[in-house]
């Protein structure tokens, strides 16, 4: 296979995405988009593959896709400190919004059991709890 083979199909297939993700990746400027041949179809090389499945797993990690540029853009050698820096502000805000689910899920929880303990007559907790001013 020669670097720059793949259709965008197959680009998407090797990827695990769809054609539509790569079309965005490219509008967001994520991913080159490779030059069309006159009469041709637009080759990608293996390496946009690597490059895809790297904007994957640092979305499985939290990163936003600005994040995710701003890591593209690194240095693998010398970025270890500024990857860091990164790495522990998204832990950060993981776990503030792992808080903020936990205080969600408690306040839910009890409105839940108010309509448990409820007559069929009375309004209901949770809607009562919504329209509260």
């Amino acid at each position: 296979m020669t670097t720059a083979e793949l259709t965008i199909g197959k680009l998407a297939e090797a990827a695990g995405v769809n054609i539509e993700t790569i079309r965005y990746y490219q509008r967001r400027g994520l991913l080159k988009e490779p030059l069309k041949p006159q009469g041709g179809h637009r080759r990608y090389s293996s390496e946009q593959t690597k490059r895809i499945r790297f904007i994957k797993r640092a979305q499985l990690l939290g990163f936003t896709l600005d994040e995710v540029s701003a890591l593209l853009t690194l240095d693998t050698v010398c970025a270890c400190e500024e990857t860091r820096a990164l790495s522990v502000l998204k832990l950060s805000l993981i776990e503030q919004k792992m808080a903020d689910l936990a205080a969600m899920k408690q306040a839910l929880g009890e409105l839940v059991k108010q309509c448990d303990f409820g007559n069929g007559h009375a309004t209901c907790p949770i809607i009562g709890a919504l329209v509260r001013d």
